[in-house]
């Protein structure tokens, strides 16, 4: 008879980091600390510059600043916590920090990943629909398409984190990341572990495929528009237009498709790491400059 698994109540977890020499945490807590300030200073300068200069009240820059707004609650939910473990001996969150931490990262993850693909839409929408432009992207639908994500997305993110608050643990409380992720986690767990990681890729997987099939037919209709311009201007406009978004377009999607859609147990940590650390750092400060 298979015996029972030894649960252990979690008050803490020991978050093992990126590495684990003193000397280069030292180097890598001042290269973090300079990457996390020009995000702060980026991000937050563009939300200013956006809501005071009426040159920029269209929807476009409507939904980048609402992208600056995430991108400063994304990478401040994981960055703060990582420079201060950085140079702490002891290197723990809690166990409600760790739920807390989860819930806003799968929210603001997706939040992110629908500002991007609402955004290809109404470039979209720009170049293919010119004359319908100003009525069917007016402010009040504008609003619309930001704040129906922000509740449903952070009511999912609400049921992901309760399915993390059912993994069970045994004595392993050794988190090999720098944050709370569900990957790590499920790889410490010893019960709760299948629904949880099926649920997370199923939920992830559609809505990862869903907007990312919106940023695709966004981008085949502008290249259709694009190809039918008599005007070489005409068509060099346009593409200055999309370049950058898609520049950040590839950045994100492509980061968080090669860190989620691999089972943990088949991931490298150190290889998974490197990417997290790009889409939750670098990524953000890098959008303001795109």
């Amino acid at each position: 008879m298979k015996a029972m698994p030894n649960f252990t109540d979690v008050t803490e977890f020991i978050l093992l980091g990126l590495i684990s020499h003193q000397e280069l945490q030292v180097l890598l807590f001042g290269v973090f600390l300079v990457v996390y300030m020009i995000m702060l200073l980026g991000n937050i300068g563009m939300i200013i510059l956006i809501s005071i200069s009426p040159q920029l009240q269209t929807p476009i820059y409507f939904f980048l600043s609402h992208l600056s707004f995430v991108d400063v609650w994304f990478s401040s939910n994981v960055t703060p916590k990582m420079l201060e473990n950085l140079l702490s001996e002891t290197k723990t969150i809690s166990y409600v920090g760790c739920l807390v931490q989860c819930y806003f990262f799968i929210a603001l993850v997706h939040v992110e990943v629908y500002i991007l693909a609402v955004m290809a839409f109404d470039r979209y929408m720009a170049i293919c629909n010119p004359l319908l432009y100003g009525s069917k992207m007016s402010r009040t639908v504008c609003i619309w398409l930001i704040s129906v994500p922000y509740v449903y997305r952070f009511s999912v993110s609400l049921i992901c984190t309760l399915w993390t608050y059912g993994l069970y643990f045994c004595g392993n409380f050794e988190n090999n990341h720098f944050y709370c992720a569900d990957p790590p986690l499920i790889k410490i767990a010893c019960g709760g572990v299948h629904i949880k990681e099926y649920t997370m890729i199923v939920i992830a997987g559609m809505n990862f495929t869903y907007y990312l099939s919106v940023v695709l037919i966004s981008y085949i209709l502008i290249e259709i528009a694009m190809l039918r311009m008599h005007s070489a201007d005409g068509r060099k406009k346009a593409f200055s237009t999309c370049g950058s978004h898609l520049t950040a377009v590839i950045m994100f999607y492509g980061t968080l498709i090669f860190m989620h859609f691999r089972r943990p147990p088949e991931e490298s940590v150190e290889q998974g790491e490197m990417v997290a650390v790009f889409y939750t750092t670098v990524i953000p400060m890098l959008n303001p400059m795109i």
